[in-house]
């Protein structure tokens, strides 16, 4: 028996697969850039003005900080600036992602940092200025908290099903089709760059909490090793959250299937008439976006939109690709 490829003509349409909330997503994370730039300018003319060291310590402490969601604004920027450049061939949505990957070793990196240092003071004391240390663990606190308010203002999408298809794959589409059955795993909803940036910010302030926690108590009971052991505790706090951003992005950098079940359920939507799926791929393209590309055999005169429109169920399905083989019945058949 032969088989053929079917070969259907099909309009132009966009790549564009950015998540619902992106520009204000982005416009948050430079207000808070803008923030901790503020902040660190602040603490260093402090430190310079008034002679502490550990005011231009956490200044450039803050200086990281603001670097790190540096990078988080700069994904968000490229991304839609590049979003129609053809080029990319599935769009930029995966620039969050790598953003987010990034970001992730950074925290990894810090969390390591973090614990050299405390495992080094708890070797070898050092004196610690309480009187100076306590307020800017707080002021750090303070900053953190409210940068994290203003990431949490475009931080709601990462369950949200809106989207902007305009996909000659998908013909007809429209959200009134999906049913909630076919939301297997909201995972391929999340904003991996936003939530690298939040991680960021909650992980400063778990650490900044530790840190005035352990120095009250030092202060209070004489208990010096109390300071690294909370730096210790953030450390491992910290190493938790970035592992946790590493497996989940790298996953999607690696076009890991994201969602297991989804990818059983258009197996069995193509499936339920009798017809073979010889092979399907099923990845992410971006925040809310998935890209198929499945093989059917079949011994049915059906074209590929045929199967497209079994799919149209599928609300995440932003770009289908279907090849259909064609081969003659069996004698007898």
């Amino acid at each position: 028996m032969s088989e053929i490829e079917d070969v259907y003509p099909l309009p132009p349409h966009d790549h564009v697969f950015l998540g619902p909330d992106h520009e204000r997503a982005e416009r948050r994370t430079w207000a808070v850039i803008a923030l901790c730039s503020v902040m660190m300018v602040a603490e260093i003319i402090g430190g310079a003005l008034f002679g502490s060291l550990a005011l231009i310590a956490d200044g450039l402490h803050m200086s990281t900080h603001a670097g790190a969601l540096l990078l988080a604004a700069l994904a968000y920027t490229y991304a839609r600036k590049y979003a129609n450049d053809r080029n990319f061939t599935f769009g930029t949505g995966k620039f969050g992602d790598l953003a987010g990957y990034s970001s992730a070793i950074i925290l990894a990196m810090i969390a390591l940092l973090i614990g050299y240092e405390a495992v080094s003071r708890l070797i070898n004391p050092v004196p610690i200025s309480f009187e100076e240390a306590i307020p800017i663990a707080v002021l750090g606190l303070v900053v953190n908290i409210a940068s994290a308010w203003l990431l949490a203002g475009g931080h709601h999408h990462d369950h949200a099903h809106g989207h902007a298809h305009n996909h000659g794959h998908d013909q007809g589409h429209s959200h009134d089709d999906h049913t909630d059955d076919n939301h297997t795993d909201d995972r391929h909803h999340r904003d991996n760059n936003m939530r690298a940036a939040v991680v960021h910010v909650i992980a400063d302030a778990a650490v900044s909490v530790l840190v005035i926690v352990g120095l009250l108590l030092a202060r209070t009971f004489g208990w010096l090793w109390m300071d690294p052991l909370a730096g210790f505790i953030g450390a491992l706090v910290i190493a938790n959250w970035s592992v946790g951003l590493i497996r989940d992005t790298g996953s999607i950098l690696l076009d890991r299937t994201p969602d297991p079940r989804m990818a059983e359920k258009v197996r069995s939507a193509i499936e339920n008439e009798g017809d073979r799926v010889t092979d399907l791929h099923l990845w992410r393209l971006g925040p809310g976006h998935l890209g198929a590309i499945v093989s059917v055999a079949t011994t049915k005169p059906h074209e590929a939109a045929h199967y497209r429109q079994r799919l149209t169920a599928f609300a995440d399905l932003s770009h289908v690709t279907v090849e259909v083989q064609h081969a003659r019945p069996a004698p007898g058949g």
